[in-house]
């Protein structure tokens, strides 16, 4: 059961603090790490350095789509395989913990759960363009 007054309020919360993490997750890869730098790294993993670009552009757009509320639902699905990107090259070697060094898989997964909150409950209040549902 659920309370059919706050569960959108809710859905506004979780949504525009996921929004805001992935933000500052492209702002890390922008500002800090710069997108050349970014490239590198992605390269030092056997990626495709030109992935980082696509990875960066997915993390913005997908940040301001959930901060306002345009298709929420969908953005959420969209983002999760950038996060399980950063689990298989990156985070999961580390361990769990994401104390480790090189940040454990414990956050990333941590947030794709928080991803897939959203998307099951819905866009949630004051969404801009909500995503449109059948049934």
């Amino acid at each position: 059961m659920f309370d059919q007054r706050t569960t959108p309020y809710a859905a506004l919360i979780m949504r525009l603090a996921l929004g805001i993490l992935f933000l500052a997750h492209f702002s890390l890869k922008f500002f800090a790490f710069t997108p050349a730098g970014t490239a590198k790294f992605f390269a030092s993993l056997g990626l495709p350095g030109w992935l980082a670009y696509i990875t960066m552009a997915v993390e913005l757009v997908g940040a301001i789509a959930l901060i306002l509320g345009v298709y929420a639902r969908i953005v959420a699905i969209v983002l999760i395989p950038i996060l399980l990107g950063a689990i298989f090259t990156v985070h999961g070697p580390a361990g769990f913990f994401f104390t480790n060094p090189n940040g454990g898989w414990e956050f990333p997964a941590f947030w794709i759960v928080g991803l897939l909150t959203l998307a099951l409950t819905g866009d949630g209040k004051f969404a801009l363009k909500p995503t449109p549902v059948k049934g």
